[in-house]
């Protein structure tokens, strides 16, 4: 089995599906990541350079005007970034446990940072604290049926990365060529994204609760209690990462 392909992937992660979206994504990503170029760059590296281009699109939106086509690019580059490192890493197997923490908790950084765009472009802060802590919560359920024996992501839902990535880069992307607002509705660009973040981050937190009330066993295991601190993120189906507490020998 290709151990970045897609079927290592879902294998590291409980054997969870990937929806069709993320399935082209996944693809795409690892076939970047096989280049010679790219695949000598050190996962963290990675990490650190897709955490660097968030907080460059932030400041690129606080400059106004035309700037925020170039915070699109960034945010779009740091989608780009944040696949590479996790698929980087197992394809090479270079994979690690603390790789695979660092690299989640600049995810959850950069999530913030991406609210943040949202309210710089001009989204009302409450929207936008909203989209925020429905990401947190939304890992934080995961983290911890995970920490209660569930044996992969629970579900991979309309909520993950990308579709925050895409919300945050049409935001700017709008605000640059069409300050006006969206056509025909004149609504502020940032607004409407961050009001479709929250709606969707609320579908998919229902959908995630639904996989982990299916897949949390009845007992913990017989070496694992309520404090496990194994975590799998289904954020990783665009990147490869596999997570820490997985059956594959983690060696990033």
């Amino acid at each position: 089995m290709e151990p970045g392909g897609e079927r290592g992937w879902s294998d590291l992660h409980g054997g969870v599906g990937v929806p069709g979206p993320a399935r082209v994504w996944l693809r795409g990503i690892q076939r970047i990541a096989a280049t010679g170029p790219v695949s000598r760059i050190p996962p963290d590296a990675l990490t650190a350079a897709g955490l660097l281009a968030v907080a460059a699109a932030l400041g690129a939106a606080a400059a106004g005007g035309r700037w925020a086509l170039l915070t699109a690019l960034l945010v779009v580059l740091a989608g780009v970034l944040d696949g590479l490192d996790g698929a980087v890493a197992l394809g090479t197997g270079r994979a690690r446990p603390l790789g695979a923490v660092l690299d989640a908790s600049a995810d959850r950084v950069g999530d913030i940072l991406f609210a943040a765009i949202l309210w710089v472009l001009g989204a009302p802060p409450e929207w936008c604290a909203g989209a925020a802590a429905l990401v947190l919560v939304h890992e934080y359920v995961r983290a911890r049926a995970q920490a209660a024996g569930m044996p992969g992501a629970g579900a991979v839902t309309a909520a993950e990365r990308p579709t925050r990535i895409i919300l945050v880069a049409v935001a700017a992307l709008g605000a640059g060529s069409l300050p006006g607002g969206t056509p025909f509705t004149g609504w502020d660009w940032a607004t409407v994204c961050a009001i479709a973040w929250v709606v969707v981050g609320v579908v998919g937190l229902v959908h995630l609760a639904v996989g982990v009330v299916r897949d949390v066993p009845a007992a913990f295991p017989a070496q694992a209690g309520p404090t496990s601190p194994d975590t799998i993120s289904a954020d990783s189906a665009t990147s490869g990462n596999p997570p820490p507490g997985c059956a594959a020998p983690p060696t990033r």
